[in-house]
């Protein structure tokens, strides 16, 4: 609703400095528990997203600060234009998800959340509330792949962000992917 629009639209602007203008895009159906709507603007990337958490709070990336050239493989990007995906509500990632390694989750055809997407989510998070998510766990962002063909994940640990990689083929109980609609 308005308030929605009206929090994003705030969002953008005091985190990016950016106006946006959402009227065109559709928000998809929640299935149930994607409560929270992220929208993604045109041009988003992973380092724009990065270098925003970086004002903001400790971050450390195994891969430097060129997240894009490391990760140049991803299941959507807003390269082209603006869209929103829903993810569950919630400080962890996805218990559904848990030991299920990227490569599985991409033979199940589940969607799940990009580096991108996952980052922007932290922001927006921490924006709204001044708290982390993945205190506990962390999210496999299986919607992405590493050069190598490794898959990145995101955490908060010891008053830091953290982007590290594993390779899809591995499985724990704390790597969790976030389904996204």
């Amino acid at each position: 609703g308005a308030d929605w629009f009206s929090e994003v639209f705030h969002f953008y602007q005091e985190v990016f400095g950016k106006t946006v203008d959402f009227s065109g895009l559709v928000i998809p159906s929640d299935p149930g528990g994607y409560n929270w709507a992220l929208p993604i603007i045109r041009g988003m990337t992973a380092n724009r997203a990065w270098a925003a958490a970086k004002k903001r709070f400790p971050c450390y990336s195994y891969v430097g600060d060129d997240l894009d050239r490391a990760v140049p493989t991803n299941e959507r990007t807003a390269e082209h234009g603006s869209y929103i995906i829903r993810v569950r509500d919630r400080v962890e990632a996805d218990r559904e998800l848990k030991n299920l390694s990227a490569d599985k989750i991409r033979e199940m055809n589940l969607v799940t959340m990009t580096l991108t997407e996952r980052l922007l989510l932290e922001l927006w998070y921490f924006w709204r509330t001044g708290k982390h998510l993945d205190i506990e766990n962390v999210t496999l962002c299986a919607g992405s792949r590493n050069s190598d063909g490794s898959v990145p994940y995101v955490f908060w640990d010891s008053g830091r962000l953290y982007v590290n990689w594993f390779y899809p083929g591995l499985v724990f109980d704390f790597l969790r992917a976030r389904s996204a609609v």
